[in-house]
């Protein structure tokens, strides 16, 4: 009879992604946030100064529904926005020291949750891992050379 035919990895990876994203809606819920708006604050982190349309190719949601997240970070605190130096009319969005805080200890949840999905990986396979996940990415989305 044979072996029955594995699962399609397109399958297990969304398998995967939907529990990570329950737990995140979880511990992104416990900070005020949504899982899109940790996300915006993690990519702002890392690339301050960001205009909305950069910020909404990076997170992956439309330049309205990015505006519309900005607002609700901005209103909230989380986040401000300035005129960039090389283009007056452009915004330039900036975590604030408020955003911080509650991205930090979003961070130190969000460390946990890591931990446990991959426990049973050891460091080798850990970034064997990352970098299968980061090549399938850019393959796809060859505009991102360095995902989140």
């Amino acid at each position: 009879m044979g072996d029955p035919p594995q699962a399609r990895l397109t399958y297990l990876v969304k398998q995967l992604e939907r529990a990570i994203r329950i737990a995140m809606d979880d511990i992104t819920r416990e900070f005020g946030l949504t899982p899109i708006q940790y996300t915006a604050l993690s990519v702002l982190v890392r690339n301050p100064g960001m205009s909305s349309a950069q910020l909404a190719r990076r997170s992956f949601v439309s330049p309205q529904a990015c505006y519309e997240m900005i607002l609700i970070l901005e209103r909230n605190g989380l986040v401000t926005r300035t005129p960039t130096s090389a283009n007056r009319r452009v915004l330039g969005i900036a975590v604030t020291r408020r955003g911080m805080g509650v991205l930090t200890k979003c961070d130190r949840k969000m460390d946990e949750l890591e931990g446990r999905i991959f426990a049973t990986l050891g460091c080798d396979e850990r970034h064997e891992f990352r970098d299968a996940l980061t090549r399938c990415l850019t393959s796809i989305y060859p505009e991102i050379r360095r995902p989140l």
